[in-house]
């Protein structure tokens, strides 16, 4: 194993319905500007920014629980982890045009490289990976 692919930088947080999603983008965006996206890809940082609101908001209002988010760059991908303790396993719908929700797991495969829904015992997770902004391949990681 040569010593990059043992690199790797991440952060974890919950973000309590108490505190809403705003928390959660600030704490998304202010870690994408660490990784110097801002500079090199800022359209990557909008979208991981977006992808986090959406995915702790579907865990406020549908599981009604705190969402415990990680964000992880391998070198690779940008991997983001939302875990909620909410039963059941959710899945992309269309909305109608007058209908003001549903669209968060829409908006999430629109935006993210790969994603996928992991039932849990508590719960379940939800990974979406973005690529790199060298365009690199976004790998697929199992949780």
């Amino acid at each position: 194993m040569s010593d990059a692919s043992l690199r790797a930088v991440g952060w974890a947080q919950s973000f309590p319905v108490s505190r809403g999603v705003r928390a959660g983008r600030e704490w998304a965006r202010a870690h994408m500007e660490s990784l110097g996206w801002a500079h090199t890809d800022p359209d990557a940082v909008d979208s991981v920014v977006l992808a986090v609101s959406e995915l702790v908001t579907n865990a406020h209002h549908h599981a009604r629980t705190s969402a415990q988010v990680v964000l992880t760059w391998d070198g690779k991908g940008l991997h983001l982890t939302v875990h909620d303790s909410g039963p059941g396993s959710p899945a992309p719908r269309s909305a109608d045009d007058s209908s003001v929700s549903g669209r968060g797991l829409a908006i999430v495969d629109a935006l993210a490289d790969t994603w996928s829904i992991h039932p849990t015992a508590d719960g379940k997770t939800i990974t979406a990976c973005f690529k790199g902004p060298d365009d690199a391949p976004c790998s697929r990681r199992e949780t």
